[in-house]
């Protein structure tokens, strides 16, 4: 026998389930998306609980129960919260917004407290401990005590990394390029990467790659090769006091190149000088092709991250690594490459990232050519 706390109102007009005020997933998941967008810019934080009934989904009394469940919540939640389906007619979602000063442990420990004593209110134990809930702060924390180097909310990258009407079809199109792409391009240009490792061998000593930890789709850590065009232990920390100044807009990261301003490192005593010729013609990128057929990389995508430029990321910067791999080339490189400065490269990252499409993608590919060639913005 249905053990549910419910009035005889509820029983007789299991409707209760299309609430009015329940937003239809697509436009909850629109609103998750915009909220999720404010949240970068302001740096306001907001919280997103799940209500997965689980089994009861499965019950001859599903009406009754869910209308119960849709009830409780919306008498639990305040006006300004965002309530709507998550999963449409299975999975209940609420974007609680405006936590105050709040820390998110404590935020989510009290929602957690009352919409679970609201629910032990109108539905008996055995119910309750079929539902499952969970919380996820906006924006992420990407933890680096994590051993999969994933965000924290990694569970909804995959909604959230796209647009809400976009297929599937086109992701594995772009996964099918990016296989047949590397490997042709890898097995055309092998005499250049035999070349490239014997110059690098002998012109100066260490290994024929460089590998460095990199960030990469949704902050997922991976080892991102180039071959190597420096000295050995050499002092990282030029870069990374150009990186922060970089990041920070300071007009001293511009150096004058004819007329225009370059935002790169130039005249870089790390470097050798094999490894300028290999900079300078994009060839010391080759290696990335590996990447691209492990599924680390795309062909085409935002540049990947060291640890310690994301470290001094704005929120809001960190929307370019957000449901899109890495590529080795992209809209930076062929619309500005170092000719731009760091906001304006992110900006470029994330009109790709919300636009990316097969068509977008072999226009990248055909323009990178002759960017390369054409070396505007190399160093």
């Amino acid at each position: 026998m249905l053990d549910v706390k419910v009035d005889s109102r509820t029983r007789t007009q299991p409707a209760v389930i299309r609430d009015e005020f329940m937003l239809s997933q697509d436009l909850f998941i629109r609103m998750l998306c915009t909220e999720r967008r404010r949240a970068y810019r302001s740096s306001r934080r907001f919280v997103l609980m799940l209500l997965d009934p689980g089994r009861l989904l499965k019950s001859s009394n599903k009406p009754a129960i869910m209308a119960t469940i849709l009830q409780t919540v919306s008498q639990s939640v305040r006006d300004t919260d965002l309530k709507g389906w998550y999963e449409e007619g299975s999975m209940l979602g609420v974007i609680f917004t405006e936590l105050g000063d709040a820390d998110d442990k404590a935020a989510v420990r009290a929602l957690s407290n009352k919409i679970t004593s609201a629910l032990y209110e109108h539905l008996s134990v055995e119910y309750v401990n079929e539902i499952r809930l969970s919380f996820h702060a906006f924006p992420e924390d990407w933890d680096d005590d994590d051993p999969t180097g994933c965000p924290a909310s990694s569970s909804l990258k995959l909604v959230l990394s796209r647009d809400v009407n976009r297929q599937k079809a086109s992701l594995y199109l772009k996964r099918l390029v990016d296989i047949v792409g590397s490997t042709a391009l890898m097995t055309l240009l092998l005499p250049v990467f035999l070349a490239i490792a014997i110059a690098v061998k002998l012109t100066s000593k260490g290994p024929v790659l460089f590998r460095q930890i990199r960030l990469g789709q949704d902050g997922k850590k991976f080892t991102f090769l180039k071959f190597r065009s420096m000295y050995v232990n050499n002092d990282h920390s030029i870069h990374e006091k150009y990186v922060t100044q970089f990041i920070a807009g300071s007009n001293d990261t511009a150096q004058a190149n004819g007329n225009q301003k370059v935002y790169k490192l130039t005249a870089d005593p790390r470097v050798t000088p094999i490894g300028r010729f290999l900079r300078r013609t994009s060839l010391d990128e080759l290696p990335q092709f590996w990447n691209v057929l492990q599924g680390e990389m795309s062909l085409v995508g935002p540049r990947p991250p060291v640890m310690y430029e994301y470290e001094r990321y704005n929120l809001w910067h960190r929307q370019r690594l957000q449901g899109v791999k890495p590529g080795i080339t992209g809209l930076w490189q062929v619309h500005g490459r170092s000719r731009v400065t760091f906001e304006d490269m992110v900006r470029l990252d994330i009109r790709y990232a919300r636009t990316r499409s097969f068509w977008l993608d072999l226009e990248i590919l055909l323009k990178t050519p002759r960017a390369v060639v054409s070396g505007n913005g190399a160093c």
